[in-house]
């Protein structure tokens, strides 16, 4: 019997080294640490219901920038020295902010932070507004990958700019104050909606063309015109704007829900919000830029355009701009302001980046569609992902096992909870990021972030533990990676 038992010690001893395993955060969370993260939840909350669209949160972090001293990069001139931040916004769809390195040497590389701030949602198309039966509509064409179903009878808001003839820029917010209307995309009511919608495959029940938004159905009080509601409507727009209906065609408009972020659950532990993809991860690469730490080597945290399109435009990855930066950034560093295109291509080569989008969390229900073994959960921590794609990896980054191994070891020796991640089963289906467009210069680059349930919804689920846990890898990653 002894001998049995003391089989049992030994074999259990070996399985606690050489088994990979990892538990909920919650369970070995200190009372102080509990604080920490109900702060930053708090703090994250806060912003995610103000930024909703990529321009409010590049605003966003470019005045908080100002006010901690980060100076525009495009105009600085003068000597850089370790500790001095910068930043690049660019055309306000995109940020660059950026933190010289203890170390002082651009050939060295850069340690970058990566994630986007577009969200899916629906853009009002450009010659958007019309009449129906006495009601006015806003016509849209749906960005990014939706389920469109889930766009229909929530309360909705409208954010974006309009430029008009003359040039003039007006923001436009109309929806998230409590004085504010909301708008509203209705449904066919079940009652007739056997023959419509009934025997159709949830993605072609609702057409993309039936997206429209309700906006009127007041009309002004002259029979001589035609279409009623529709001028009551521009005449509004006008009147308190500025606009026309012309310039609609100059204008960036996007529908998104007017839904506050709320905490979910008997316990508080969930935040559900809009935008969580990818606006979390951006968040919390520019606050950890941004905190007072120093960094050894000059790290970058970047906000990104156009990520749900395919990272295309002037604005998207896969385009010059991380080239264009890191010019910038090398002229620092010269007394000339010039940099070579040889110091710029071994800069690159040295980098190392965290492509920051979250993953795909398992949602209960439909557990069939992951391999649980290979998939993220809730409270479990930062989710790594050494590739991303579809099928037979398309389209993945596919980071190597020495980028990996770098991670893991910065991960444990700091006691950071983390947890590997995929997207789903093999052959389900899939979908990327930006890290192939940043690994296309050379720079190492992996996926970690923090899991969602419900991604691209309309209202996302995020876990304070895993915001908490992403955020001190972001940390320590701008700190101490080299």
């Amino acid at each position: 019997m002894p001998e049995e038992k003391e089989k049992k010690s030994k074999y259990s001893a070996l399985a606690e080294k050489l088994t990979y395993k990892n538990e909920s955060i919650w369970l070995s969370l200190s009372h102080a640490e509990e604080k920490q993260f109900e702060n930053l939840a708090s703090e994250y909350i806060d912003f995610i219901g103000k930024c909703k669209t990529e321009r409010e949160t590049v605003l966003y972090f470019t005045e908080k920038a100002r006010l901690l001293g980060f100076s525009d990069i495009t105009t600085f001139k003068g000597k850089v020295s370790p500790g001095d931040g910068f930043y690049w916004n660019f055309r306000d769809k995109n940020l660059a902010l950026v933190k010289i390195g203890d170390d002082f040497n651009f050939t060295k590389g850069l340690n970058i932070v990566a994630g986007h701030a577009d969200s899916p949602r629906l853009d009002l198309k450009q010659n958007p507004l019309y009449e129906d039966t006495e009601i006015a509509f806003l016509k849209t064409h749906y960005y990014g990958g939706i389920k469109k179903y889930q766009w229909l009878n929530i309360p909705l808001s409208l954010h974006g700019v309009v430029v008009l003839e003359n040039g003039k820029k007006i923001n436009l917010n109309i929806g998230e104050n409590e004085s504010d209307p909301v708008f509203v995309i209705s449904d066919l009511l079940p009652h007739l909606s056997h023959k419509i919608q009934g025997d159709k495959k949830i993605g072609e029940a609702v057409s993309g063309e039936n997206l429209v938004v309700i906006v009127g159905s007041r009309p002004v009080k002259d029979n001589s015109i035609k279409e009623k509601v529709k001028l009551a409507v521009l005449e509004h727009l006008y009147n308190n704007y500025g606009i026309k209906e012309e310039d609609f065609i100059s204008s960036e408009i996007q529908v998104v829900p007017a839904l506050k972020p709320r905490e979910v659950g008997f316990d508080r532990a969930i935040i559900g919000a809009y935008g969580h993809d990818d606006r979390v991860c951006s968040y919390l690469a520019a606050n950890s830029l941004l905190s007072g730490e120093s960094v050894k080597k000059t790290s970058v945290a970047l906000i990104m355009d156009k990520e749900e399109i395919g990272s295309v435009g002037s604005t998207g990855t896969d385009s010059l701009f991380l080239h264009h930066l890191y010019t910038m950034i090398g002229s620092l560093f010269e007394n000339n302001g010039q940099v070579s295109l040889g110091a710029i291509r071994q800069a690159f080569l040295n980098s190392s980046c965290i492509s920051s989008d979250v993953a795909a969390a398992i949602n209960p229900p439909y557990k069939q569609v992951h391999d649980i073994q290979n998939a993220a959960k809730l409270g479990y921590g930062v989710a790594i992902t050494k590739y991303t794609g579809s099928g037979g990896k398309s389209n993945a980054n596919d980071a190597d096992a020495e980028m990996v191994g770098r991670i893991r070891n910065l991960l444990n020796s700091h006691k950071i909870p983390w947890q590997y991640a995929m997207l789903g089963k093999v052959d389900e289906g899939g979908g990327g990021t930006i890290a192939k467009f940043v690994a296309y210069y050379g720079i190492n680059t992996i996926d970690a972030g923090v899991p969602v349930v419900g991604m691209h919804s309309p209202y996302e689920l995020i876990s304070k533990a895993d915001l908490w846990a992403t955020s001190r890898f972001y940390n320590t990653f701008f700190a101490e990676f080299n």
